[in-house]
């Protein structure tokens, strides 16, 4: 049982019923994790938009869905890494690939590099050095990539802790952390 009630969609204020219907129109339901954060409509909020605006940033979902596995199996939350699996493979991902992510691992030079950047931000809880910003450069990532980079590992920092501090129950085929 979560450590917070989750949010009666039929009982939400307005405000969060009209998010609710957005993430609904998006996932065909409103997964627990929106409803849990969703006590606080600014808290859902941001969570909700701040997918929709790294979903139009310049580095592709592909990318976005692995660095979000790696992300989840740091911070060892069952749920991110459950969910960020069946987003990759709908992204186009193959299991292997999500699976090599999940331990910070690929066969692309570029994909490794960002995986290694983005292991770096949350390990070394963002003290990275301007020498691990220019490998990211010189493996060809412009500065709005990198940026990108860094916000889709905060975004996947926020919904680990949402999941991992209120124990959302995963409501995503499970995956096991490695």
């Amino acid at each position: 049982m979560a450590n917070v009630n989750l949010v009666e969609i039929e009982h939400a204020s307005d405000a969060q019923k009209l998010l609710f219907k957005k993430i609904e129109g998006a996932f065909g339901v409103v997964p627990n994790m929106f409803k849990a954060i969703g006590h606080s409509p600014a808290a859902l909020e941001s969570m909700w938009t701040s997918f929709g605006a790294l979903g139009k940033g310049s580095i592709s979902t592909a990318l976005g869905e692995l660095i979000a596995v790696l992300v989840a199996d740091i911070n060892r939350c069952e749920y991110c890494l459950s969910a960020h699996t069946v987003l990759g493979k709908n992204a186009g991902v193959s299991a292997e690939d999500m699976a090599s992510a999940q331990r910070g691992i690929s066969s692309d030079l570029k994909v490794q590099v960002a995986l290694d950047f983005a292991r770096k931000l949350v390990t070394q809880l963002g003290q990275v050095s301007r020498d691990d910003i220019e490998l990211v450069k010189q493996a060809g990532f412009s500065d709005a990539e990198i940026t990108e980079i860094l916000a889709h590992v905060a975004l996947n920092i926020f919904t680990n802790y949402t999941n991992v501090a209120f124990d959302v129950e995963v409501d995503f085929p499970k995956m096991n952390l490695s």
